[in-house]
């Protein structure tokens, strides 16, 4: 089972929403399968150029891994030479900052992840979160 583009859609629009709504700087937003593919990329106007890599990034490396940011923060602080190897392996699009979300139905099944980018990273991964309620599913941090 994926993530369908029209909740895909319904996640970017809420989380670019959310960010406005707060006073975030410009966002970028990218929702990927579990494949890793990208079903919605949104970048808002004022967000720079870079920015569609990092929320792709953020979003690829929690599938990559298989694990949270947090996780892999955690990961990266006690051995930064593995995480180091890896974001090399990966082409350097793997993340260990808040931003990148697992997104899952409500009976647990892997649906996806959303990478967002462009404020602070809570506010990223906040922004994130709105998104993923708004299309009535459930979103994965690590910080439940």
């Amino acid at each position: 089972m994926t993530i369908t583009l029209e909740q895909a859609q319904t996640i970017a629009a809420a989380a670019l929403g959310h960010g406005t709504e707060k006073g975030f700087n410009p966002l970028t937003v990218a929702v990927l399968d579990p494949g890793g593919a990208v079903v919605v990329l949104a970048r808002q106007d004022g967000s720079g150029y870079l920015r569609p890599d990092l929320a792709i990034g953020k979003a690829n490396g929690v599938l990559a891994l298989g694990m949270t940011n947090r996780a892999i923060a955690a990961r990266a602080a006690d051995s930064p030479e593995f995480f180091t190897s890896v974001a090399n392996l990966a082409g350097g699009k793997i993340f260990s900052v808040p931003g990148g979300v697992f997104v899952k139905d409500a009976a647990g099944t892997l649906l996806g992840a959303v990478g967002v980018t462009g404020d602070a990273s809570l506010n990223d991964e906040a922004a994130a979160l709105a998104g993923i309620e708004a299309a009535g599913l459930v979103a994965v941090t690590g910080a439940e």
